[in-house]
């Protein structure tokens, strides 16, 4: 994808959504994220609890969710990030796509994305932002997320290490079923061997790389304070995939022992079709009961 009016450049032709990626961008010095509209947009975040930071004690082994306990910063947003080259934090602002600024950022990118995007991986919806400001030295713990993302580097240099999805060297069959039924990445757990398994990212302003879902990833800083920006979203495949491995969670509580998903398409689109009639069904329950369901199909991640 190659579109001047496009601020991505994706790396490879034609675009794999399931294989990682370099790319480039033209998103640097873009006024929304300059450091004094982030401080600005931190407060507001702040005040609706939509800011996730740990200190730069914080190591790629760190159990990622609870970084933020084991590892605090207690300095306010503004304090933090107008001071982030000596604050010693990492500060993310989570679902940047909630503030009505913001979002026109993400619809900006994604929006342009959006047609490469379709013609290989249709049904982009539960669009997300997220800024990372970080101090010279922190570190982002390994872990896996949800959405397929593209990270971009704004300012400062930082490596990235991102593994294949389908690794489970890296990350386990099982490990990938809890974190699909039960957001837990309880069996996602670091090894120091994993470096050498890993595709390496030296992030430049200007450059970036593409994550598919479930990737697993790690990010160390350089000497110098970082800005990077993600834009993520599903796609039908990801919501697929998690269905199949829900099903297979479900599954192995009962005492099966289920085949993967992806060692057989057959096995999978009828399993796909079984439990997608029955996610329908008892979610129509629950709304007939009045509780809430979640739904991953709608245009952006709620907050």
């Amino acid at each position: 994808m190659t579109t001047t009016d496009c601020p991505i450049t994706i790396d490879a032709n034609p675009f794999d959504p399931w294989t990682i990626n370099s790319v480039t961008h033209r998103l640097c010095g873009h006024p929304l994220l300059d450091i004094d509209a982030l401080v600005e947009l931190g407060q507001r975040l702040e005040a609706r609890k939509l800011i996730r930071t740990h200190s730069d004690e914080a190591g790629a082994g760190s159990p990622f969710g609870d970084a933020p306990l084991l590892h605090p910063n207690r300095r306010s947003a503004a304090e933090t990030l107008s001071g982030i080259a000596d604050a010693h934090a990492w500060m993310s602002l989570l679902n940047v796509q909630s503030d009505p600024v913001y979002r026109r950022l993400v619809d900006e990118v994604l929006d342009a994305i959006k047609p490469m995007v379709d013609r290989h991986d249709p049904g982009m919806c539960f669009r997300g932002g997220w800024i990372f400001v970080s101090s010279p030295g922190a570190v982002t713990p390994f872990h896996i997320d949800h959405e397929h993302n593209f990270i971009l580097q704004i300012a400062g240099r930082k490596r990235l290490y991102v593994w294949d999805p389908f690794d489970r060297e890296v990350v386990s069959e099982q490990a990938q079923e809890l974190f699909h039924d039960q957001n837990s990445r309880e069996k996602i757990v670091w090894d120091e061997s994993f470096r050498s398994r890993a595709r390496i990212f030296d992030l430049e302003p200007g450059q970036g790389g593409y994550m598919p879902s479930t990737a697993p990833h790690m990010v160390e800083n350089g000497s110098a304070p970082s800005i990077t920006v993600s834009f993520t979203y599903y796609t039908d495949s990801t919501r697929r995939r998690e269905l199949l491995y829900r099903g297979n969670a479900k599954l192995r509580r009962i005492g099966l022992d289920p085949r993967p998903v992806g060692a057989s398409a057959l096995v999978d689109r009828s399993k796909a079709a079984l439990l997608g009639a029955y996610t329908g069904i008892n979610a129509g329950i629950k709304r007939s009961l009045g509780r809430g369901v979640r739904d991953n199909r709608v245009a952006y991640a709620p907050a």
